[in-house]
């Protein structure tokens, strides 16, 4: 969510009761807010101006990238609410200038120890994605206050109540409502309507927020402190683990709505044995540059990694634009084959990611593209414990369906640290239930687990399970050259994050654009199905033709992800990047534009 600005005193009154209505305060002056920024000292991207604005402040005072992460991340809990918070999850990664360093935290969220296959059928029959997402049965253990707490234990310079300290002013003070977020309420309306709490939260009067009025949180604000003052085992241990899991097993439905808001299985055990995974990134060679993801439980770093392989193949940078989008979509269909059938929780399941990332496999795999012609989807998995020239292993296992949102930050400091940082509850508005008087929505990321094999007869490594990560496509990148920060980016967008970010990938280093060209370039995304999703302004392009008559097919996805990057330049300054356009444009600054 954006702020459109700062409300003066005058502009405030505009808000009084008259006759009985309340008239909307509007923003006399905007929130400086731009899609590039370049300077010195360090620099933060995200897609609201008030949470990039938390991050430069602790940069300003001399906090490292993992501080200022922290503290745009816990304002984006209060102004990006339907996208990420303390009730979610995520995946950070950091790079270490001091070691030269990367090294990520896996804070997904996880199911109830008594979780099994049949989480989301009843009487042997798959839930309705709808009655799923909106109960306490989509609601995984939460993974973000222990990224917070992890991060800064082993990165940080700052305490997590100082680094609070702007996300509590915002909560208390109120951010000015815009477009974006009313639209997001509106598509949540008829849900949130349902929960007492978060209807008295985000539906003021029981109505939509007005675009300029100021929205306020006083109850996360509190929570916050809490956090602050007791640490983060607060919230998996205590009183507020009793509300949450009592939240969970109770959802807080207004009687007379009608609804059945499905009860969920977390409880305060599982609260308590939650813990964030510090693990290996994963890691592929292009171009003679590292380039840095998150293994699994996401796909993110597997499959980016897995069509970077393959794309290496080719001379990408001497071919025509159009035969550039052929070669891209097609290596995503290949990757997104072999995520479907091989990637989950590898405490679970058995994942090869090795085999997915090694040169033998890429090359296997690359035979498959046909500069001529498309490869017609759904297309079989291959085997990467036994790569065979375009060869395959049973069955295709088509892309099952994830929530479309989610927030990215990205942050780079003076000393070269770097974060590429992704967070969400699911679903736009989670699952719809906020802890009452907490002021935090509840995720619905089990939702994520496919609710019964894709396929039958062949294995599924994401169904349910006690204690398991549902599969992610969160894809938080960060790329060294030559040892050295070269650029970092992310996104939203569920599964289509992936694509998004490889796009940004092959933009910048492939394709001759800056990062901020990179991110704003019109977006396409295959994930091994029979038509590309493609945002409007590429389906009117001067590409799609060829591209058709190569058999490429497309469908209107609307708006996909909203990307931020940072970007090392060779004179030692910062390029902060963020969308221009999407999500109503994203916010990018710099501490200093200039050498002080």
């Amino acid at each position: 969510m954006r702020t459109l600005g700062r409300l003066a005193p005058a502009a405030a009154l505009a808000a009084a009761l008259i006759g009985g209505t309340v008239v909307p305060a509007q923003a006399d002056t905007a929130t400086p807010k731009s899609p590039e920024a370049v300077g010195y000292g360090g620099a933060v991207a995200s897609v609201d101006a008030d949470a990039t604005a938390a991050g430069i402040e602790v940069l300003r005072k001399g906090g490292n990238a993992v501080d200022a992460a922290i503290a745009t991340a816990a304002a984006l809990g209060v102004t990006e609410p339907y996208s990420g918070g303390l009730g979610g999850g995520g995946y950070f990664v950091h790079y270490d200038a001091r070691t030269g360093k990367v090294e990520t935290l896996d804070g997904r969220e996880t199911a109830s120890r008594t979780a099994d296959q049949s989480l989301f059928l009843e009487n042997g029959k798959p839930l309705a994605f709808a009655d799923a997402v909106t109960s306490g049965r989509s609601v995984g253990v939460p993974g973000t206050p222990a990224v917070w707490s992890e991060a800064l234990k082993k990165w940080g310079t700052r305490s997590l109540g100082e680094v609070f300290k702007p996300a509590e002013k915002i909560a208390e003070q109120g951010f000015v409502v815009d477009q974006t977020f009313q639209d997001q309420t509106a598509l949540n309306q008829a849900r949130f309507k349902d929960f007492p709490a978060t209807r008295a939260l985000f539906l003021p009067g029981g109505q939509l927020p007005v675009v300029g009025s100021r929205l306020k949180n006083p109850d996360l604000a509190a929570t916050y402190r809490e956090l602050g003052r007791q640490g983060v085992q607060a919230f998996y241990h205590g009183p507020l683990a009793a509300e949450i899991a009592d939240t969970i097993a109770h959802p807080p439905v207004d009687p007379a709505s009608g609804r059945n808001a499905r009860p969920g299985t977390v409880d305060t055990t599982d609260l308590a044995a939650y813990r964030v995974r510090a693990q290996a990134p994963t890691h592929v060679k292009y171009r003679g540059d590292d380039v840095y993801g998150i293994a699994p439980s996401s796909s993110g770093g597997t499959t980016t990694g897995e069509a970077l392989g393959i794309l290496g193949t080719f001379d990408l940078a001497s071919m025509s634009q159009t035969q550039y989008l052929h070669h891209f979509l097609e290596a995503s269909r290949i990757a997104f084959a072999d995520r479907n059938r091989w990637v989950g929780d590898p405490k679970a399941v058995d994942v090869p990611t090795r085999q997915l990332l090694s040169p033998a496999y890429a090359k296997a795999r690359a035979c498959l593209i046909d500069p001529g012609h498309a490869l017609t989807s759904p297309l079989a998995p291959g085997d990467p414990y036994h790569p065979a020239a375009c060869g395959s292993a049973g069955p295709a296992v088509p892309t099952g369906y994830e929530g479309p949102n989610t927030t990215h930050l990205t942050v780079a400091d003076r000393w070269g640290n770097v974060v590429s940082y992704t967070m969400t509850i699911e679903q736009t508005g989670g699952s719809g239930i906020t802890v009452p008087g907490r002021g935090f929505l509840l995720n619905n990321e089990l939702t994520d687990f496919n609710f019964t094999p894709l396929v039958a007869g062949v294995p599924d490594p994401n169904l349910p399970g006690p204690g398991k990560r549902p599969r992610s496509s969160i894809s938080p990148t960060i790329v060294l050259k030559d040892g050295k920060p070269f650029f970092a980016a992310g996104s939203p967008g569920g599964a289509t994050i992936i694509t998004t970010t490889l796009q940004v990938l092959l933009g910048r280093i492939d394709r001759g654009l800056t990062l901020e060209q990179a991110i704003a370039a019109p977006r396409a995304s295959q994930r091994n199905a029979v038509t590309s999703g493609a945002e409007p302004a590429f389906l009117n392009g001067p590409d799609v033709a060829g591209l058709q008559a190569l058999g490429q097919s497309f469908t209107n996805a609307g708006e996909i992800g909203a990307a931020t990057g940072v970007e090392r330049l060779p004179d030692g300054r910062w390029v902060a990047a963020a969308e221009p356009v999407r999500r109503g444009g994203g916010s990018a600054a710099v501490v200093w534009p200039s050498r002080r």
